[in-house]
Order: structure tokens, then sequence, then C-alpha cells
């Protein structure tokens, strides 16, 4: 948040557990599901536990497509609602989905991750585990965002143990997402590369936003600016809606 720039945050390499401020790396085990994964000489299962929260078969797999995938981000999240923050996040391989970029900016002056569909690919994703309070809390902290159910036959979701999981949520974007100049959505990029991009394809948002990332994050901090940008990229032809995404069931 302070440093716009370097969104989506530090993602980790590999599965774990966020317990508080520390990130506690996870083994996959083969063909077993997260609760038999280790964490040191322990299971997952046996971790909640022994800390008193809620178990693996009551949580719900969520997708995380953006900064949800940062335990820094989530830890803030929960932690300015009073909970404490133990949330198990596991790497899978997803299925028609990738990264995009919403067609909005953030009012910390960063443009966002969204999911977009990407017939044919698969992407290493990360999977929150929630239970139904964790949910809801997430819920609040994305209000540009919609929780929307991911069909298996279509994207599904598999563990990086081999495990398929039953259907993921995952946040579908209020705004569509922004499109290359061939009209193919965007992947997500570093935040200096992507902002740079747009600017270098727009002489208008050039002129609304100055000619560097440095400029734009400075100045869209103005939420008149950043309600005109939101206009201005489907003006450019530059936003997609996702109606295939945002039609999928909330339940």
């Amino acid at each position: 948040m302070s440093r716009p720039l370097t969104y989506p945050g530090r993602v980790p390499a590999t599965s774990g557990v966020l317990v508080d401020d520390a990130y506690l790396p996870l083994r996959p085990i083969a063909d077993a599901s997260a609760g038999e994964w280790r964490a040191g000489d322990e299971t997952l299962d046996e971790v909640l536990a022994e800390l008193g929260r809620t178990p693996m078969p009551e949580r719900h797999p969520v997708v995380a497509v953006g900064s949800n995938a940062s335990p820094s981000q989530l830890r803030r999240k929960f932690v300015r609602r009073g909970i404490r923050p133990v949330i198990p996040m596991t790497l899978a391989d997803v299925a028609g989905l990738a990264p995009g970029v919403s067609a909005h900016v953030n009012r910390w002056g960063y443009v966002p991750a969204v999911p977009v569909e990407a017939p044919g690919e698969r992407s290493r994703l990360f999977v929150l585990w929630l239970d139904d309070h964790e949910l809801a809390v997430l819920d609040a902290t994305e209000p540009n965002y919609d929780r929307r159910r991911l069909p298996v036959e279509r994207h599904p979701v598999t563990l990086e143990s081999g495990v398929r999981l039953p259907p993921c949520f995952v946040y579908v974007g209020r705004h569509g997402c922004l499109v290359d100049e061939t009209g193919r959505a965007r992947r997500l990029t570093d935040q200096r590369s992507l902002i740079q991009c747009l600017l270098d394809e727009s002489a208008e948002l050039r002129r609304l936003c100055g000619s560097t990332p440095d400029e734009f994050v400075a100045l869209v901090r103005d939420e008149t600016l950043r309600d005109t940008i939101h206009r201005l990229f489907p003006v450019e032809r530059r936003a997609l809606p996702q109606p295939r995404l945002a039609d999928l069931p909330s339940h």
C-alpha cells in the first residue's frame, strides 16, 4: 500500500501456513490431501488442531490471483479486523485461468490483478483455505470483486500433490479486464512495466497521469482522476467484460 509499484507484494515460493507474522513451509505428500502435508514434524491438520483453529475439512478453498497470495497482505487484512491470521496456503495448478489486469486503478495507486479466462493454459497459483468467518472477512476487503465458484469441468484445480480439489472460489473483477493492442486479455506483470506499457499506448493517459510509473502512482491517488481513467479504458477499447466468469455461481 505504501509502495504501489511493488504490488502484489512478496509471494512465497512454496506452500505454507501463515501464522501471525511467520510463514511455515509445507511439504506436499504425493497423492495426499493438504491436511496430510508436513510442516516440520507435524501434519497441517495437527498444526491447526494445536492452534485451536478450524480443521481443513471445514475450510473453503479460494484461488488467489493477486495480492491475496502475499502473506503480508493477508496478515494486514486479518489483523486490522482483530483476527489472528492462521491461513493455509497451498500451491495448485489451475486450468483455463490466468492472472490478468483489472480495468480500474486501486485507490493506493496500483492497477490490480483479476482472473481472466485462458483456454488451454494452466497457471500455478495459491489456494487459500478459509473458514466461514475468515471468508466473510476476506469478502469485505474485496469491494471491486465478487466471489464466484469455479466449475471443475471448466477450471479444474489440482494441488501440487496431485489431488484434484472440489470447486474452488475465486474473486472475479467487477470492472472487466484490460486487453493489449491485439485485443487479448493482458497478463499480470510487475507494476512498473505494466503501468509504463499502459502509458506508452495512450496519449490521453499520459496527458492525465504523466509519462512515468512514479508520476502515475502519485497522481492517481486522486479519486476524480481514477474515475476518469476508469471511463477512459472502455472508450479507448482497452477494457473487456468477462461475462462467463461474472455469471458463475456464488455458492
